[in-house]
């Protein structure tokens, strides 16, 4: 089982590097977009993530920290709705591009240190 729960963790790391990287190459552009990457990156985390916790439920004997897992998803799910309702606006609101890219860092930020 932890094969299965490796490739979920870096399926996990490719749609936040899409995510982080698809805003970050952005910030110094006048006009900013949800581009593909960002929608895919948004996507893949919210999946990716969503495996990850059943694995471990299903499969492991230790505790799964619920707290932690709540707060992410919810994080997620709110990064998910922005970038949902901005995919076709051209150019995003800067509220909801700076609301993006700061909720996934607080979202990796909540992943490393707790």
């Amino acid at each position: 089982m932890g094969i299965l729960h490796n490739i979920f963790l870096l399926f996990h790391f490719i749609g936040f590097a899409a995510l982080f990287g698809g805003a970050f190459a952005q910030l110094k552009g006048a006009k900013r977009i949800i581009n593909p990457a960002m929608w895919h990156g948004a996507l893949t985390m919210l999946v990716s993530g969503l495996l990850l916790v059943t694995s471990l439920e299903l499969f492991t004997d230790g505790p799964v920290n619920h707290m932690k897992v709540g707060i992410k998803l919810l994080v997620l799910i709110v990064i998910f709705v922005l970038v949902l309702m901005n995919k076709k606006k051209n150019p995003v609101p800067d509220g909801a591009f700076w609301g993006i890219f700061a909720l996934t860092l607080l979202n990796a930020g909540i992943a490393v240190f707790w």
